[in-house]
Formats: C-alpha cells, structure tokens, sequence
C-alpha cells in the first residue's frame, strides 16, 4: 500500500489513531508494517504490500479462497482433469472451464496466457448485451471521473476488473479493497505483470467496518460490489460516514416480478441491491442524494456449467432466463 494512504487511514474497530511502524519500503510502497490503534490498542500489519484491516467481529465467507483453493485441492487430487483443462484447445472447453483454466494459469504465475483464457470465458458466459451494458457503466464512470483528482477508493474489488479499466484510464491513485487477502494477493501478482501497480493501493477490510476516517473518501467505486457483501445490515451508513464526496456503484437489478430469480435472491439475503427500490430507499435512508444514471437494460441467461468437473459453476445467478436493468447509482 502507498504510504501516503496513511493520513486517510483510521482503525476500522473504533475508529481511533493509528500509529505506524514501516519495515520495509518498495519506493513509495509500504510493504511490511504494522499500525497500532491508540484507542483500543488493536494491531493491523501490512504483509505484502497489503495492509490487512480486517476486524474479527464480523462473520464472512471468503468465496475467493473457498472457490479457488478448493479448484486448486481438486485438481491435485485429480491430474486428468488438470491436464485436460491446459491441453484441449481452449475453443473446444466449455466457457467455465475456460475460467477455471484462467484461474490455474494464474496459480502458476502465467498471465498472458491466463488473460487469454479469461476473455474466451467471459464470451460464452455473458450475452452480448449484458456485456454492452457492462462496458458502457465503465465508460460512464471514467468519464466522471475523468477531471477529478485524488485517491479513489474501490470498494469490494474482487478480481480488479474496474480498478484495473481506472489504473489504465486515470491519472489517479486507485485504492482496491476486498476482505479475501487471497484475491487481493493475486491483484498483487496480476497488476505487476500489468505495469500497474505502482499506480494501486491493496487493502484487506470489510466493506461494513471500513479503515478510513469519517468523510476521508473523496471518491469512491463498486463493480456490481453491493450484493456481494454478505449480510449488510447499515453498510450504506457505514459509506456516508467515509465519504465526503461521490459514490459511483455499477450495478445491475432484477424485477420483483421474476419469481425464479427472486427466489433465489430471497432465499441467499441478496435483496438489498439487487432490486431497484430497495437499493434506492437503503441510500436515502442513510442520507445520500441518489439517483440512477446510464440506465440500460440487458439479456442475461444461467451461466454454463464445467464440462469437466461436476457441478461446478461460475455464477449463482440468474437460474432462469431474465432482463436486467443496468446503471451507475450516484450517490452524493
């Protein structure tokens, strides 16, 4: 994480004083270190240029770690698989399987080829439309922040495909966060072989308990983040008490009407921003301005099983064949 970061930065428990302990530096990288919160005495290090923020009070399910190291543990247990995931010509796997390549690649350090991978998946997985309406909240949100300055700070990062489209189209310090330490040890990895991580920070935090002091974020993003966060509760008061300035969620909303769907999202707790309405009234609630911009609206089918390992999938959702609206929610 940039050192710089530091002045934004308060204990995610109390939010008291850090005082700061720096062992080792890569430029303006902090990449081992320790903060120490005055208040409540609660220790954060950074470990691999990760400052870990996480506080242990809250209940989480790592999916990346779950998903990824268990992809890692079945393919030793079963090399035949493993071999044909790397040697079928990558046009004749299942587009899953062409992720679950991608994600192999990755383990061994090859990202050009793993990149390769992944951009074959994301046809087959995704429609055209839904993938028109992805790009296109992505072009909205550079343009709008095209002429601001600052750090930016995106929240639930995942795999960095957002901050990845920021670092390359913003002269500006991007800030990803995550609670699994395993994704954010990848981004590491993969925004090196990038040429971009001198223009990123990597920090480990829940999105409900978040390490930055009160009105700290000028700017903030999510790439269809919100309905990740497991069990919110006032998540939304949580981000009006970081940000002083603007939050630009890309999301996407189901109908209330779809009832093979909303089952679904009922069934996990997805809800709360995974419905138009609900999403809108959770913000103004917290005392945001919001609205939603650059609405469109797209196909969007089951994603295709592994035809390799049983059962196995990439997305959750949708089960049934449904039509999503797509936007930017600003919430000032």
């Amino acid at each position: 994480m940039k050192e710089h970061l530091i002045q934004l930065l308060a204990c995610p428990a109390c939010h008291g004083e850090l005082s700061w302990q720096v062992h080792e530096r890569n430029g303006d990288h902090i990449e081992e270190g320790e903060a120490r919160c005055a208040g409540c005495g609660a220790a954060y290090p950074v470990r691999e240029g990760i400052g870990l923020f996480l506080t242990p009070d809250l209940p989480r399910h790592d999916l990346w770690e779950g998903a990824e190291s268990g992809l890692m543990v079945y393919l030793r247990e079963h090399p035949e698989v493993e071999r044909a995931l790397l040697e079928t010509p990558l046009e004749e796997l299942s587009p899953a399987d062409r992720f679950f390549r991608a994600l192999l690649l990755e383990e061994r350090g090859e990202f050009a080829e793993a990149r390769k991978a992944e951009e074959a998946a994301r046809v087959g997985l995704y429609t055209p439309e839904y993938r028109s309406c992805w790009r296109g909240q992505v072009e909205y949100v550079l343009r709008q922040l095209s002429a601001a300055e600052g750090a930016v700070v995106d929240l639930a990062s995942g795999r960095g495909y957002l901050a990845e489209e920021l670092a390359r189209g913003l002269d500006r310090h991007i800030v990803l966060t995550d609670f699994s330490p395993r994704v954010l040890r990848r981004n590491r990895r993969y925004f090196e072989f990038l040429g971009l991580y001198e223009r990123v920070s990597l920090i480990a935090c829940d999105a409900r308990r978040l390490p930055f002091r009160d009105g700290a974020v000028k700017t903030m993003t999510t790439n269809l983040g919100l309905a990740n966060i497991e069990e919110p509760g006032d998540l939304v008061g949580e981000l009006k008490r970081v940000i002083a300035g603007e939050f630009l969620a890309i999301s996407h909303f189901f109908a209330e009407n779809d009832a093979r769907n909303v089952e679904v999202i009922r069934e996990f707790g997805l809800e709360a921003f995974l419905f138009e309405d609900s999403a809108l009234e959770h913000f103004s609630r917290a005392g945001f301005q919001v609205e939603l911009a650059n609405v469109c609206r797209s196909r969007a089918l089951p994603t295709p099983r592994s035809g390799l390992i049983e059962g196995a999938g990439i997305d959750a959702l949708p089960v049934a064949e449904t039509e999503l609206t797509w936007c930017t929610l600003v919430a000032r």
